[in-house]
């Protein structure tokens, strides 16, 4: 299932896409797209539904986060070779953990609105692995069992605010709208390989990132049954596992970042595309 979230900011409601690209209410049968419907029970109960039988929404309704009330988002810093080396970074022994506030994600196609005093807006494709069962202690083998699903998630970074103001990541990771999620969420069952997804970045119609999951450092089994040692991860909770060369930070002979008015296209295989403009705040 492609399960989506359609509305106004704070007024979403939760349908899916059926096979002929229609956007389906679910609102009858869920109150949302969240940690409470992820398990495996609840999803099957609404695999088994006649798409049908459920009213259309418009198709130029806004499409919000696919997932709401997310209790963690949790991302791998330098978890692709080929990024590891155009930063000129050591390959890491353990992921590198760090976090998004929550209150960065928005949705897939809203505006990337420009922070006081952001001059290094940068750009990071990454899969998105939704969790659908408390996991805690989880081997590899079966770590994918816990997964609910995948989305695309664009690690938006202020690289400033990153690097220079003294502290984690975070700082320059969690500005208001920094964390797309969307458009849809994949169920786990329409992915049976999440380390063979083609993953890439436009910026005005011109290729920055253009990689593939296979190339991670640490793969999805291995980030789950790593995190779930350091603490339970529950249902609804967002990782966001690495991106591919190609970052504005990255380029050369000097760095590229994002402009008023630029627009970016966010695209990982079988997972759709984000599409935001950037503008200034106000």
């Amino acid at each position: 299932m492609r399960l989506v979230r359609c509305g106004q900011p704070g007024q979403e409601v939760p349908g899916l896409i059926d096979a002929n690209g229609i956007i389906r209410d679910l609102s009858s049968h869920v109150d949302d797209i969240d940690g409470r419907i992820l398990d495996d029970a609840s999803l099957a109960r609404l695999r088994n539904l006649d798409p049908t039988t459920l009213p259309e929404i418009d198709p130029q309704t806004r499409l919000g986060p696919c997932v709401a009330h997310v209790g963690k988002f949790l991302c791998i810093g330098l978890n692709f070779h080929d990024h590891a080396e155009e930063t000129g970074l050591p390959i890491p022994a353990h992921p590198i953990l760090f976090m998004k506030a929550t209150s960065s994600i928005s949705g897939s196609h809203d505006d990337i609105v420009r922070p006081r005093n952001a001059t290094q807006i940068d750009w990071e494709v990454e899969l998105g692995v939704v969790i659908g069962k408390p996991a805690k202690y989880v081997s590899e083998d079966e770590a994918l069992d816990y997964v609910a699903g995948y989305c695309v998630v664009n690690d938006l970074s202020e690289r400033y605010f990153q690097m220079q103001l003294t502290g984690q990541w975070t700082k320059g990771k969690s500005c208001d709208g920094f964390g797309p999620v969307g458009p849809y969420l994949l169920t786990r069952d329409q992915l049976s390989d999440p380390q063979n997804l083609d993953m890439s970045v436009t910026v005005n119609g011109a290729i920055m990132q253009n990689g593939n999951s296979r190339d991670m450092i640490f793969s999805v089994r291995q980030i789950i049954a790593h995190l779930s040692e350091l603490m339970t991860l529950h249902r609804g909770d967002i990782i966001a596992t690495g991106t591919p060369a190609g970052v504005g930070m990255g380029q050369k002979p000097d760095p590229v970042y994002l402009q008023d008015g630029d627009e970016i296209v966010t695209t990982i295989a079988g997972l759709g595309s984000q599409r935001q403009l950037v503008v200034a705040e106000g």
